[in-house]
């Protein structure tokens, strides 16, 4: 791992959309353990370290650091791979970055989530006099106190507190620098990106006060209080933290339904949508989110292969009526009468010539009607 980039932990598929978490101040990419193979199953999932925590170089920032610089890491992190727009869930100054990354580099992020974080956080005083006494004294004394500022009584993660004593100590005090310039309370209104606020309850650093903040003053965002939780949710309360992301996150069905419509065009869509059942509601919602939401916005193929491929597999398979469907889709993403017959006449060599006979019946009845 180059000294110039943070530390990472990918997981998932190298094509699946990517997420990018970020952590809070003293601990490692180790806040997502219980989070983020499980997202992993949708995305892929890029967690990162601060610099002089966990596997980053402490000199990747000094004295005087902001959000922004940090920020900057992190773009460099996701260009070095290959990641050029990505959704976004932090942690406290983890979330505080995702807030920076929104107002400041808003093509990046397609999604936020702002977890047991703020858009400031309460003056630059505390976290002034909290990076003289790092500086002159080391982590130690933080060290003992950690599990009172980030989990509710009873309830710790040694692997957590261990990160906070490792942490080296000017980094840190780096990280409280820039918490200590970061307000960005009066941007909040020209984010863009779909957002998601999360409170732990009982959070006394960041309480659900800071959250609510946040999403009253981003345009459509949500926000989610989760009781017993204190300032490291993901760690205290990981279920319920996948919950909420998951529910973000497969904002999807949204999307897919936007790129259904674009395929398959409104008539098509409005008609399945009008013969929509209670008994059939969840399986269209499953297509809106899977097939569409998820499988057709991978940016990986364009449109143009895609129909291809599914013009081919619907005639290997039979489905008839479907691949009328998806004529018309073809010819919606930009392919010819003649590409669409020269798919057609490949199904023949792979597929069987009878199954591309009953294709090109079904292609050549479509395509009539374009010019009826």
């Amino acid at each position: 791992m180059t000294e110039k980039l943070l530390n990472f932990r990918a997981e998932g598929s190298d094509s699946a959309p990517p997420l990018l978490l970020g952590p809070s101040l003293g601990t490692s990419y180790a806040l997502w353990d219980k989070v983020a193979p499980e997202l992993s199953i949708t995305h892929r999932v890029i967690r990162w370290d601060l610099p002089g925590h966990g596997g980053s170089a402490a000199g990747l920032i000094g004295p005087g650091a902001t959000v922004g610089d940090l920020a900057d890491l992190v773009l460099a992190l996701a260009d070095s791979l290959g990641i050029e727009q990505f959704a976004y869930a932090g942690v406290s100054l983890g979330g505080a970055v995702g807030l920076h990354l929104a107002v400041h580099h808003p093509e990046r992020v397609t999604s936020l989530a702002v977890i047991c974080s703020s858009a400031h956080f309460n003056g630059a005083k505390p976290w002034e006099e909290r990076a003289a006494r790092v500086r002159s004294e080391g982590l130690g004394w933080l060290v003992e106190s950690a599990d009172s500022r980030w989990f509710t009584p009873g309830f710790t993660v040694p692997e957590l507190v261990a990160d906070q004593r490792d942490a080296d100590p000017a980094a840190y005090a780096a990280c409280c620098d820039a918490l200590a310039a970061f307000d960005l309370r009066e941007r909040l209104p020209g984010i863009g990106a779909r957002t998601l606020a999360v409170a732990g309850r009982e959070d006394p650093a960041t309480p659900p006060a800071h959250l609510r903040e946040i999403a009253d003053a981003v345009p459509g965002a949500g926000l989610v209080e989760i009781p017993g939780a204190s300032h490291l949710a993901p760690a205290q309360c990981p279920e319920t933290v996948l919950t909420a992301l998951r529910a973000h996150l497969g904002g999807g069905a949204k999307r897919g339904m936007e790129v259904r419509r674009e395929v398959l065009g409104d008539t098509h869509v409005d008609g399945s949508q009008a013969r929509q059942t209670p008994f059939t509601a969840r399986f269209q919602d499953f297509i809106s989110r899977y097939a569409w939401g998820e499988i057709w916005t991978d940016p990986t193929l364009s449109r143009r292969e895609r129909s291809m491929i599914t013009l081919t597999a619907l005639i290997a398979h039979g489905h008839y009526d479907e691949l009328a469907m998806h004529v018309r889709a073809a010819r919606r993403n930009g392919l010819t009468p003649d590409e669409i017959g020269s798919v057609l006449l490949q199904s023949a060599v792979y597929v069987g010539v009878p199954a591309a006979n009953s294709a090109f019946a079904v292609a050549q009845r479509v395509l009539a009607e374009e010019t009826d």
